[in-house]
């Protein structure tokens, strides 16, 4: 996902892992996404090639074993091809009048998207399709759909991004502290950092630290920017107890704040890693790990953030938009979505609990670790709507907040000085 923050863990939005073992490659057939479409094979085609702008990082190793070769398994005619993307990418695409077919995004930027002219409504052509949307979390398409006014659907979703707590074997067992459990509060966890954050010759260890200190104001269900009021939200009570959160964590003795992986995959210095997925990087980072239940606001548990959605969806620049819903129906298909769970340790939002139990069933560098505490944290039912200016809300938000955690203004100050940009903002940039 796209966070304004000075994390360094921007490809962790991610979750890849091990290669397919031959029964799981490519050469499987994949079924298509609705239960009741028939398998008919059809009258050969001329060859097109499908652009998909990749704008959420997934490997080509991945793009090729999830889509590319499924598709081209199903229907021979049909190449995918992947392309780095972005809003700036496409938009370039876009002014150079080059094919853009389909595209990912994360629901939190959807904006980018909109401005570009790109977003299509695929209601009509699921429903032509007899598309049984039964299939997905209800509660993810909710959230798309409110992305509109009109209850349009922009894409359809891949992934749910989750959060959860890594830790650091090595270090508890060098210092003989028991290891986090699930369960724990934001104060448990501050408790137990207390323990780990001490400096042993030249070496300083922190107890805690987290990708980016936006997933505190999600677990509340609040946005920098309020939907029903296209307002900033940053004075507000709520965001200023997740901002205390932050600063309490960083005011622990030796644990200062440093946001994003190194300390704590590289330097191996750090006990405990509040983030999204690691799945991808853990199994080869020499780390001796494991995983927790991402800690809970005591009023809140059991909750660590809002849906955070990878989903794909189709230009409306497309001259081959019936084929490129056929390839989404092969990428959401139940075959390649175990495929997916299974080897890559994506969460599909599928609601057939036997996705569960594939997950990362089949990537050897997950045997062993605790991954059930992963699914014993569920996004916030009552998470507040996105809007379009929530990338560049929160890119204006981090700058005051990153100065009142290094100690440089206080929580007032950073928050009245992110409200007055923000309104600014959203006043030039209706």
């Amino acid at each position: 996902m796209k966070w304004y923050s000075f994390s360094c863990l921007a490809l962790a939005v991610i979750l890849s892992a091990a290669g397919c073992s031959k029964s799981d490659s490519a050469d499987s057939k994949a079924a298509p996404a609705d239960k009741g479409a028939p398998p008919a094979a059809e009258a050969p085609k001329e060859p097109i090639t499908l652009k998909v702008f990749e704008t959420l990082g997934m490997t080509p190793e991945h793009f090729k074993l999830l889509i590319a070769d499924p598709v081209k398994a199903k229907y021979p005619y049909i190449t995918m091809e992947r392309v780095q993307g972005s809003p700036k990418a496409i938009a370039e695409a876009l002014a150079a009048k080059e094919q853009v077919d389909l595209f990912t995004f994360f629901n939190g930027n959807w904006g980018d998207y909109k401005d570009l002219g790109i977003v299509t409504d695929l209601k009509p052509m699921l429903n032509a399709a007899k598309a049984d949307l039964n299939r997905f979390d209800q509660g993810a398409l909710k959230t798309l759909t409110d992305l509109s006014k009109s209850g349009e659907l922009y894409g359809l979703p891949y992934h749910m991004q989750f959060n959860a707590l890594y830790y650091n074997k090595d270090l508890f067992d060098k210092f003989g502290v028991a290891y986090p459990g699930d369960g724990m509060t934001w104060e448990d966890a501050m408790e137990l950092a207390k323990k780990m954050s001490r400096q042993e010759g030249e070496t300083q260890y922190s107890g805690l630290t987290m990708d980016v200190w936006t997933r505190l104001t999600l677990q509340l269900g609040i946005l920098p920017v309020n939907a029903a009021t296209n307002k900033s939200n940053l004075t507000t009570d709520t965001f200023k107890k997740a901002l205390e959160i932050a600063k309490q964590i960083y005011s622990i003795p030796g644990n200062p704040p440093k946001l994003g992986g190194d300390p704590f995959l590289k330097n191996k210095t750090t006990a405990m890693f509040a983030s999204i997925s690691l799945l991808d990087v853990l199994p080869t980072s020499g780390l001796n790990w494991d995983v927790a239940q991402y800690p809970s606001y005591k009023d809140k548990p059991n909750i660590f953030t809002q849906y955070d959605l990878h989903i794909m969806a189709i230009s409306s620049t497309s001259k081959y938009k019936d084929d490129a819903l056929k390839s989404m129906q092969v990428f959401l298909s139940d075959d390649v979505s175990r495929i997916s769970t299974s080897q890559t340790g994506r969460v599909p939002l599928l609601v057939d609990p036997k996705f569960k139990e594939y997950f990362g069933s089949e990537n050897p560098g997950l045997k062993g670790k605790k991954l059930s505490s992963i699914f014993k944290s569920k996004p916030n039912p009552n998470a507040a709507a996105f809007t379009k200016w929530h990338s560049k809300s929160y890119e204006i938000a981090n700058k005051h907040v990153t100065e009142y955690l290094n100690d440089k203004i206080d929580l007032n100050t950073a928050t009245r000085n992110a409200d007055e940009e923000i309104n600014k903002w959203i006043q030039d940039n209706p």
